[in-house]
């Protein structure tokens, strides 16, 4: 396997107040250990491979890192990988590169079928889709039946399979449309090379509102688009969430105490982003300009990636579990799906170990009887993108 370069992140000394009150409530941690068997050594370093490069995507493991709650939980060395798109994160973690990764189910699940390696699910972090298809107002695509004939953008690599579930849902065949792929910008659109664009709603959608509009002499706005929400449709999947390996779950206690470990930092992490998401968004902005490997966005525009990415997780229902409904959802859109060769993401449902709530729930027990409130929802703020995210 080819691994682009790695950086490894140290946890900086300086802490914000917000940081240092949840730091005060939640105390230091190896309790999973001392109360398991006994038996084993705590793991203390560990790896998590992340599925893009750095960006406030991912700003709670990396929250997590700066603000020392890896270290509260015993952990003294971690280091969080990129992918520039040179490494499958689901491929890393069953070669045993790395201990947990973060990655989209319905690509996990492809891999589990198609492959046999037995990964599972120990935290969804991502409660719903933040994928959308992005056109013009004039085009008349204002839903998934306007596909037909349609260049429909994608990046590939696993991103599209949304984009199938939900033309199966509308029993429209793959082959009708013409899938295009484009790069992780937007230029396709603004090149007229697509009809329509695919786009998360808290990358890429900022995009073609932080362009100037050529007519206007002003940024573009949503008055000048149709956005298309794979969450509205049949087609949505659950994305990010934590995959661990299910053998060495099963068969290494130091492993599955680690993995409730983790939890409990990334937990802290992820509600200092909900919190403070102008530091969060900052705190990436620092590690992203520093790294060798970084996709140029501007800090403005991590800050309005912060702010929708908290919307896709803190939904009012419990931060990490699996919601058996979606997860029923996204197992149905991915049986659907067929691509434009006729190719199945998968054939058969997935075997029952493919996620479990089992740690992320023991660590929201453990984090509770220390007084870490992870209730409560996530209140936007208002973020005024500029020309370019700068």
């Amino acid at each position: 396997m080819r691994h682009s370069n790695r950086r490894i992140f140290t946890a900086a000394t300086a802490l914000t107040a917000a940081a240092l009150a949840l730091t005060a409530c939640s105390g230091t941690s190896s309790d999973s250990g001392d109360s398991a068997s006994g038996d084993f050594e705590p793991l203390t370093e560990i790896k998590l491979q992340l599925q893009w490069l750095p960006q406030a995507q991912f700003a709670g493991y990396y929250a997590a890192l700066e603000n020392g709650y890896f270290e509260e939980e015993g952990f003294d060395d971690v280091e969080i990988l990129p992918s520039g798109g040179d490494i499958v994160p689901q491929d890393a973690l069953a070669a045993g590169d790395v201990d947990f990764a973060v990655a989209w189910v319905p690509k996990v699940l492809g891999t589990i079928e198609s492959s046999g390696v037995e990964l599972t699910d120990i935290a969804q972090v991502f409660q719903t889709s933040g994928t959308t298809q992005v056109s013009w107002a004039d085009s008349g695509i204002s839903s998934v039946a306007d596909f037909e004939d349609k260049r429909i953008g994608s990046w590939g690599f696993g991103n599209e399979w949304e984009i199938f579930a939900a033309m199966a849902a509308e029993d429209l065949d793959a082959s009708s449309v013409s899938i295009t792929t484009q790069d992780f910008s937007m230029n396709a659109l603004l090149d007229g090379d697509v009809d329509a664009a695919q786009a998360m709603t808290y990358n890429e959608l900022a995009m073609v509102l932080e362009t100037v509009n050529p007519a206007t002499g002003e940024l573009y706005t949503m008055d000048d688009l149709n956005v298309i929400s794979y969450e509205d449709t049949e087609g949505a999947m659950l994305q990010d969430a934590i995959w661990a390996d299910t053998q060495r779950l099963d068969e290494d206690p130091a492993y599955a105490d680690a993995a409730v470990r983790f939890l409990k930092a990334v937990t802290k992490g992820w509600l200092f982003a909900r919190d403070n998401p102008e530091d969060a968004a900052s705190l990436v902005w620092d590690v992203a300009s520093t790294a060798e490997l970084a996709f140029p966005v501007g800090p403005v525009h991590q800050l309005w990636q912060m702010n929708e990415v908290n919307k896709l997780i803190w939904t009012g229902d419990s931060f990490g579990l699996v919601d058996q409904a979606a997860w029923d959802k996204t197992v149905a859109g991915a049986l659907a799906a067929v691509n434009q060769d006729g190719q199945n993401l998968i054939t058969a449902d997935p075997p029952a170990s493919a996620f479990s709530n089992e740690y992320m729930q023991k660590a929201l027990d453990e984090l509770a009887d220390e007084d870490v409130d992870v209730s409560g929802g996530y209140t936007p703020i208002e973020v005024a993108l500029t020309e370019g995210g700068q």
